[in-house]
C-alpha cells in the first residue's frame, strides 16, 4: 500500500481545549499541552475509533492520547492504559500525578492504569478465542521500547488479544525543510543510545514507517491504510525543538565522550551532531523555528 501524506483537518478548537484542560498542565504554558492533544484528535480521525469500542493502549506515559480515547469510546467504552515506567518517573509532571488527576476527572470513570511492562499484561490475560481488545493503541511510544525484536514479540502477542493494531510514530520524513532538524537529531540520539547497555531516553530504538511496518507483517498482521501527518508548524508540536536541543546541548558530546570509546563511532555520532547543527542554520529563526517531524500513522488488521 502507498504512502499518503494527509493534512490533518482541523478539529473545533473547543473539542480540543476542553480535553486539554482534563490533562495535568501548566497553566502559563497551557499551549503545549493543547497542541498534544489536537495532535492525538487528528490522529483519532485518522484511526476511525467507533464509540463503545475497548481500547488497550501501551506506552499511555502521562496520558496525552488516553484522554482522547476516553473521550472517543464515550459512556460505554474502556480504556486500559498501560506503561511499565515508574510512577515518579516524568516531567515537569510524574506520571502517576498526571495518572491520578485524570482519573479523578470525568473521564477517570473509563480508565484503567496498569504500570507493567507490556508483555508482561498481555501474558496475564486469558486466552480466549472472544478478542478482549477492539483496538490496541501504540502512539508515540515505539521508540521507548529497548529493541526492535521486543516490538515485534509484543505485535505477535497483541495477535491473540486485539482486532486492530494502530499506530503513530515519527516517520524520519521531513515535508518541511524546518523540521530537518528534528529528523536529524533524533538519529544523532539514537546513535549514542544503542552503545549503551540500557537507556532511559525518549530516543532508544529508532525504527521508521518501513521497518515497523517489517515487523508488523511479521508478527502476523495486515496493513490496511497508512498516512504521514505534517506538522502545521505555528502553534504547533515542540517535540522537535526539543529534540534539536537535546542534541545540540552540551551534555550531549560530553556524554558521546564518555559513552563511546570507539573514535570512528564517536566521530559518526560528532558528525551526524554536525550535521543537525548545520541545518538549524537554515531555519528562519534557528532553533525557535524548528518544526517537528511528519507522524506515521497506521492501522492494521
Amino acid at each position: 500500500m502507498s504512502m499518503s501524506t494527509s493534512t490533518p483537518t482541523q478539529q473545533p478548537d473547543g473539542d480540543a481545549a476542553s480535553l486539554a484542560r482534563l490533562s495535568l498542565h501548566d497553566p502559563i504554558h497551557f499551549s503545549i499541552q493543547h497542541s498534544q492533544t489536537q495532535h492525538r484528535l487528528v490522529l483519532l480521525q485518522e484511526w476511525n475509533i467507533p464509540s463503545d469500542s475497548k481500547i488497550l493502549e501501551l506506552g499511555c506515559g502521562q496520558g496525552d492520547c488516553t484522554t482522547v480515547l476516553a473521550h472517543a469510546v464515550g459512556s460505554q467504552g474502556r480504556v486500559v492504559a498501560v506503561d511499565p515506567a515508574p510512577l515518579d518517573y516524568g516531567a515537569p509532571y510524574t506520571l502517576g500525578q498526571a495518572q491520578d488527576h485524570l482519573s479523578q476527572g470525568p473521564l477517570g470513570g473509563r480508565i484503567t492504569w496498569v504500570q507493567q511492562p507490556p508483555l508482561a499484561y498481555l501474558a496475564s490475560l486469558p486466552a480466549s478465542e472472544d478478542m478482549a481488545f477492539d483496538a490496541t493503541v501504540l502512539a508515540h511510544c515505539l521508540w521507548y521500547f529497548s529493541s526492535p525484536s521486543l516490538i515485534l514479540s509484543t505485535f505477535r502477542a497483541l495477535r491473540q488479544h486485539s482486532k486492530r493494531l494502530l499506530l503513530a510514530e515519527w516517520s524520519l520524513v521531513a515535508t518541511h525543510p524546518s523540521a530537518q532538524p528534528h529528523v536529524l537529531a533524533a538519529l544523532t540520539q539514537a546513535a549514542l543510545e544503542c552503545r549503551k547497555p540500557t537507556s532511559d531516553s525518549n530516543i532508544r530504538t529508532v525504527l521508521g514507517p518501513k521497518r515497523l511496518t517489517q515487523l508488523a507483517l511479521a508478527a502476523g498482521w495486515q496493513l490496511e491504510r497508512e498516512t504521514r501527518v505534517p506538522d502545521q508548524g505555528e502553534g504547533g508540536l515542540l517535540d522537535g525543538k526539543w529534540e534539536v536541543d537535546a542534541c545540540l546541548s552540551s551534555s550531549f558530546e560530553r556524554e558521546v565522550e564518555e559513552v563511546v570509546s570507539d573514535e570512528r563511532e564517536r566521530a559518526v555520532i560528532l558528525a551526524s551532531r554536525d550535521a543537525c547543527e548545520a541545518s538549524v542554520q537554515g531555519v528562519q529563526g534557528g532553533r525557535k523555528g524548528v518544526r517537528a517531524m511528519d507522524v506515521w500513522v497506521a492501522s492494521f488488521v
